[in-house]
């Protein structure tokens, strides 16, 4: 691993221990969702239950006052027939005939103490001779002192009136179509009250018990997906601070760890017989040289013999070369890697950041609903800030496994020479997401003309590393002056054969070394940390890898145009 690689990893690490972590994130999440989704369920189907039991309790009162106006109804005319019978004309025996019927009336009132909730009942009765109402009947529960004569107020209770601890209402008593008096009842909602305390305290039980499943819950869905994570960090921490490539990621239950796994593991694999190679490559090579010394000295006389020798020795060295180019690409493929760390690191921070500003809202909104000076507009307000929060950590989250699926898919291509189907328009976005580290830090301009559904049957390994070469050689040699370039990249199909044309407006290349651009160890980057074998990589890549054709045309100081033709199967009309 890099320099570089073990700066990037530190940096993620050194902020990752400044903000919250994914574990957390998911609890509050989760717990926060589960709440507010059973508290406001709850609220609503207690407040219905509420209204309903209420309006039972006033239409059964409206109910029980049908009924005694239908009595008293009765008695009225009784009185009225009693009347007639006996032929009293002055209102005081008029009165003493409705007074012998009201006594009736209040015998049957009595009954209503078997209906506890009934306090006062008055029945009230008009003059015909003044107009007004007068009390007729009344009945009061045992306990409860008399209510006062509601006589002005009697005909506004048609509609019923509640307050915090009675119901009163009222019902007219029709006699042959004309208003005859009103019946009164006033009750008394303490059965309702003690109701409402017992739904509160068993939906507090529901909410409760609800929140400690979800707790369980929430605990075991976070330790399923956190100790996976902590696994691979883990591992990845090892293999940095002990370059110890001979370990491995563990399989796993979720498919996205185990495919990360794999990919990682692809990774090492490679990285260690990358070096094992290196190491027998160096040893090899110190072997070869104390050879070639000894042989100097024992044959300084036959110079033609050690001639022949050279010959050999430089053939050797030819072979060790292809060893060196793969080791340049495990080097770009490092790179690579610590661009899409660092990448990957900024959307997770949004989203970790966006999580711990709901979570700060979360906790005003409790304060205001345990002070009781939540609103409705403080909670909606809560509710849309909530749905641009997560809104954020989705896309973000999204965004983060974006990048890794497309830079899985570049590593793997990148390692593997095999051929199959693929989109070659997939293949350059994905190149491009993968070197976006790199391209992000500059203004150049990268564009890109190729058919989106062209399907061809090639080896995506080698287009994608060729692809890597030819962008990166342009970032670091043709636009080393200039602030602003532009990139070219067309792909057209002929027949069987594919053209790839790559071009600059860069600063182009010498005379002098265009001849020999494709030879090995060529780069006008001399001691500054150029090596000389992107381009012959690219054209081994071309030639022996693709079995195509490579030119190239430059001007010093009109940039540089690269055409690739290989053979392919357009697979394109098979869709």
């Amino acid at each position: 691993m890099s320099a570089k690689s073990e700066q990037c990893m530190k940096a993620v690490v050194n902020t990752s221990s400044k903000t919250t972590t994914i574990r957390s994130a998911l609890f509050i999440g989760v717990m926060t969702i589960c709440s507010l989704t059973i508290c406001v369920s709850m609220l609503a189907s207690t407040i219905q239950d509420i209204k309903q039991q209420r309006t039972s309790l006033v239409n059964e009162l409206k109910s029980y006052a049908s009924i005694i106006a239908f009595n008293a109804r009765a008695s009225f005319a009784e009185a009225e027939k009693t009347i007639e019978q006996t032929g009293a004309g002055f209102a005081d025996e008029r009165e003493n005939i409705y007074n012998d019927f009201a006594h009736t009336e209040e015998s049957r009132l009595r009954s209503f103490e078997a209906v506890p909730m009934f306090h006062n009942i008055h029945i009230y009765r008009l003059q015909q001779s003044t107009g007004k109402l007068v009390l007729y009947s009344i009945y009061n529960a045992r306990g409860v002192g008399p209510y006062p004569a509601q006589l002005e107020k009697v005909a506004a209770f048609t509609e019923p009136y509640l307050s915090d601890n009675y119901i009163e209402l009222s019902q007219e008593i029709r006699l042959d179509g004309n208003i005859a008096g009103y019946v009164f009842i006033r009750a008394s909602q303490q059965e309702l009250q003690r109701y409402i305390q017992n739904r509160i305290l068993i939906d507090l039980f529901i909410i409760v018990c609800a929140l400690i499943v979800a707790y369980l819950l929430t605990r075991k869905l976070e330790q399923r997906f956190t100790a996976p994570i902590n696994q691979l960090l883990q591992l990845v921490q090892r293999v940095a601070k002990d370059k110890d490539y001979h370990l491995r990621a563990p399989q796993n239950s979720i498919e996205e760890f185990t495919v990360f796994g794999k990919a990682l593991n692809t990774m090492l694999d490679k990285i260690e017989r990358q070096i094992i190679k290196q190491q027998q490559t160096e040893t090899e090579i110190r072997e070869l040289y104390q050879g070639m010394e000894q042989k100097v000295n024992e044959r300084t006389e036959a110079l033609k013999s050690s001639n022949q020798e050279l010959l050999n020795t430089l053939a050797t060295l030819h072979q060790y070369q292809n060893q060196i180019v793969e080791t340049e690409k495990m080097a770009s493929l490092g790179q690579m890697v610590a661009g899409v760390a660092h990448e990957v690191n900024t959307p997770i921070g949004l989203g970790v950041t966006a999580s711990t500003l709901l979570q700060d809202k979360l906790t005003g909104i409790e304060r205001a609903f345990n002070d009781k000076k939540l609103t409705s507009s403080q909670l909606g307000r809560f509710l849309n800030e909530s749905k641009e929060n997560l809104g954020i950590i989705y896309r973000n989250l999204e965004r983060a496994a974006s990048l890794i699926s497309s830079f899985k898919q570049v590593a793997v291509d990148q390692s593997n020479d095999s051929q199959r189907s693929f989109n070659m328009s997939q293949l350059i976005n994905e190149v491009l997401l993968s070197l976006r580290p790199n391209l992000k830090k500059t203004r150049h301009q990268l564009l890109v003309e190729c058919p989106p559904d062209l399907i061809i049957e090639s080896k995506p390994g080698p287009i994608n590393q060729i692809l890597i070469n030819l962008i990166m050689n342009s970032l670091i040699h043709a636009f080393d002056n200039i602030e602003q370039g532009e990139i070219d990249i067309s792909v057209s199909i002929s027949g069987t054969r594919c053209q790839l044309c790559y071009s600059d407006n860069g600063s182009g290349v010498p005379e002098n070394i265009k001849k020999r651009i494709f030879d090995p160890f060529v780069t006008t980057k001399r001691g500054e940390g150029g090596s000389g074998l992107g381009l012959h990589l690219v054209y081994n890549l071309v030639t022996q890898a693709l079995n195509g054709k490579i030119s190239f045309e430059s001007t010093l100081g009109f940039g540089v145009k690269v055409l690739i033709d290989f053979p392919v199967i357009n697979n394109s009309h098979k869709k």
